[in-house]
């Protein structure tokens, strides 16, 4: 088999250290204050992490409340005066031009400025942990357009939240503070150079995606959950207590700032997505067929919704691929959804006492003075207040025809929502969608058995109808369960949340895949699943490695490196020696070399004829210091001399002395679990002379790419 050229949109990330001899003598070097002050320094990181996602989290949510609140209040007002004049196009029309002028500010934003900051990022930070550079996922530019995106994203009344994108927000935040520099502002602020690998910053990111997790929802401890589950393929003890330390600390900061700014005396804004304070909810254990009974009806609609959203996803990638195309789409999509929103608010007159309005600006329309109309109450306000209304309204607060519509028009506008070009999440409308179909499941439970009233509470069956819905979407158990929990606060409630979720996943599991899975495999980004393909497990080595390998010698002509660089896009070179009658490819392995590293060599002069004038400054930290933006070949202006050309580099000084191989007949399965634990970018197949025959990368377990 023939070397494929590689995807070249998404390259691996070094997690395992080289430790060539610049990295042996700076460890040598290492006393052991310098060792504490280094795992000090990690701590102080994750700290500045918990504290700077939270404060991010807290700004978003402050300026959504404001906006929103003056637009709800403006649009009440207008349609207070025009219903008494008969005409309510006048609203109608405000409504649309007040969802669609802030959604075109943030589609334009994505579309133009940084397209990688559209949707949650949940699926983007999932494959940089597994092991995935995504380009430009973790910049401070991406940062910023999110935050923007989001709040226009829900004052513009897409159906979507603020909750998924405070992972993908933590994740920026964490990359950036742990680096001490910032090449979109060419700033170094030269501390935490020691820091400044892929190995150090994935542990980092990891702690940044569980501290946007518990800004979201104020549950530390599902953070870290959702990072397992979900994210980082790699872990160890000491980066669980540093993931758990930042979801606190960002959890405690967002409820100080929050319950400051609502001015509470006490700390009641535990994350952004604040359920409100929940009664005990004891249930029957006859009740639990019920609740599985829904998480299967979730798991049925979640895999429904997913293969609905992912065929009109690729349909986008297919036809919409202008950027003005693309803020058309979203500015459409938005004005649908208050054309949907006016259409069940006008029509459907739902009348319920003031005093009970579950919202801070009721609707009266057709109905009779001191009532609101709960239909319109459901749309006059964030989705988020929305949620929070349906777990806690009491009994007899909605129509059945009122749920029954909100759940028609919201759940297919959900879907189209998710994937155009703005910045918001999936969490909130799959938790609205599954909480409205709750309440509806326990208004006919009550219809079918009108003596379980006493026990039937609509919020109760809200609650499992939002863990079906969202756990048949993400196919979350875990981490969904104790985040539901944590939110609540009832632990009672455990059970059923946990055979509800169960039942959902294993039910979508059935049909597809969850909604992240689904976008990272439409997008053909190289993310190495739980387990080896099918397909492969009968494989070995030779079946699958790439061949020939381009390799370079342990002293190796300038000339030849910058013909390798500049007509080959492979970004790892096996070091050889003995080479049979003068061919590398069949020499025996001594080391691996990276691209990024021969061209900070050439970049630097790093020869062997000139050695007398480098060699005692040359250090670990002159590679560190072009991380993570590593100059290429075409940056480089190498001259023509051909005694340059001819000058030798000496590989052993910055090779990889030590890197992983296998032989010709290891099996795949076995070469996968290598990839998968140790968070391997290449590895080298040999015969058992150690001559190389071929490479291995992570692109090879995915037969699809």
């Amino acid at each position: 088999m023939s070397r494929r050229k590689s995807v070249d949109r998404e390259e691996s990330l070094d997690y395992d250290v080289c430790e060539n001899v610049l990295w042996t003598e700076e460890h040598q070097k290492i006393e052991q204050r310098t060792t504490v002050r280094k795992d000090f320094a990690r701590w102080i990181i994750s700290m500045q992490i918990g504290i700077g996602t939270a404060l991010v989290a807290c700004g978003i949510n402050i300026v959504i409340d404001q906006m929103s609140f003056l637009k709800y209040s403006f649009l009440k007002r207008e349609v207070d005066q025009n219903v008494l004049n008969g005409d309510l196009s006048i609203p109608y029309l405000y409504w649309v031009l007040t969802n669609v002028v802030p959604v075109m500010v943030g589609a334009t934003l994505v579309a133009y400025v940084e397209p990688v900051a559209a949707g949650s990022g949940i699926p983007q930070v999932k494959c940089y942990l597994n092991g995935v550079k995504i380009p430009r996922i973790v910049r401070i530019k991406t940062l910023a357009v999110k935050a923007v995106g989001v709040v226009t994203s829900v004052v513009g009344g897409l159906a979507g939240g603020k909750e998924g994108p405070m992972i993908h927000s933590g994740a920026v935040i964490a990359a950036g503070l742990s680096q001490g520099k910032s090449t979109t502002f060419r700033r170094d602020l030269r501390i935490f150079e020691y820091f400044r690998d892929d190995h150090e910053k994935r542990d980092f990111v990891v702690g940044g995606a569980a501290a946007g997790v518990a800004a979201a929802f104020g549950a530390p401890i599902g953070g870290i959950l959702f990072s397992l589950e979900e994210a980082a393929s790699f872990w160890n003890q000491s980066l669980i207590w540093r993931t758990f330390f930042a979801s606190i600390i960002s959890s405690f900061t967002l409820n100080i700032v929050l319950s400051a700014y609502h001015g509470l005396s006490s700390f009641r804004y535990r994350g952004l997505f604040n359920l409100g304070e929940f009664e005990p909810l004891p249930f029957e254990y006859y009740e639990l067929p019920i609740f599985i009974l829904m998480g299967v009806f979730g798991g049925m609609s979640g895999a429904f919704w997913n293969c609905v959203n992912n065929r009109i996803n690729i349909f986008r990638a297919r036809y919409i691929k202008s950027r003005w195309a693309r803020v058309l789409e979203a500015a459409f999509v938005a004005a649908i959804g208050a054309t949907g929103a006016c259409a069940m608010a006008y029509s459907i007159n739902d009348c319920r006492p003031l005093g009970n309005d579950p919202t801070l600006t009721p609707v009266q329309l057709f109905c009779e003075d001191n009532e609101y109309n709960a239909a319109a109450a459901l749309w006059f306000q964030t989705p988020e207040a929305t949620v929070k209304a349906l777990f806690h309204d009491p009994p007899g607060s909605h129509k059945i025809l009122t749920l029954a519509v909100f759940v028609l028009i919201y759940y297919p506008l959900s879907c189209v929502t998710y994937g155009l070009s703005v910045s918001l999440g999936i969490f909130i409308p799959t938790l609205l969608v599954g909480a409205a179909w709750g309440r509806l499941t326990a208004s006919f439970v009550v219809l079918a058995f009108p003596g379980s009233s006493i026990f039937v509470h609509p919020g109760k069956y809200a609650l499992i109808g939002a863990a079906a819905q969202l756990g048949g979407v993400v196919r979350m158990t875990l981490s969904l369960s104790v985040i539901l929990l944590e939110t609540t606060g009832n632990i009672g409630f455990v059970l059923p949340i946990i055979l509800t979720l169960m039942a959902a996943k294993w039910c979508g599991d059935y049909f597809n895949e969850g909604v992240y899975d689904n976008q990272i495999k439409a997008s053909k980004v190289p993310m190495l699943p739980w387990h080896v393909d099918p397909s492969l497990r009968q494989n070995i080595a030779e079946d699958i490695m790439n061949q020939p390998v381009v390799c370079v010698r342990r002293k190796e002509k300038v000339n030849y490196i910058i013909d390798i660089l500049k007509n080959t896009t492979h970004n790892g070179f096996p070091v050889v020696e003995d080479a049979e009658d003068g061919v590398r490819e069949n020499g025996k392995l001594i080391g691996l070399i990276l691209r990024s590293q021969l061209v900070v060599i050439l970049m630097r002069s790093m020869y062997i004829e000139t050695s007398r004038f480098w060699r005692d400054l040359v250090t670990i930290q002159s590679f560190r210091k072009e991380y993570p933006r590593y100059p290429t070949i075409e940056d480089l202006k190498i001259s023509e001399d051909k005694t340059l050309r001819n000058y030798t580099v000496d590989m052993r000084l910055f090779m990889n002395p030590s890197p992983y191989s296998v032989n010709l007949k290891t099996s795949v399965p076995r070469i996968f679990q290598l990839f998968r634990a140790l968070g391997l970018r290449h590895l080298v197949v040999v015969t058992r002379e150690n001559r190389i025959r071929g490479i291995i990368t992570r692109k090879d377990f995915l037969p699809e790419l």
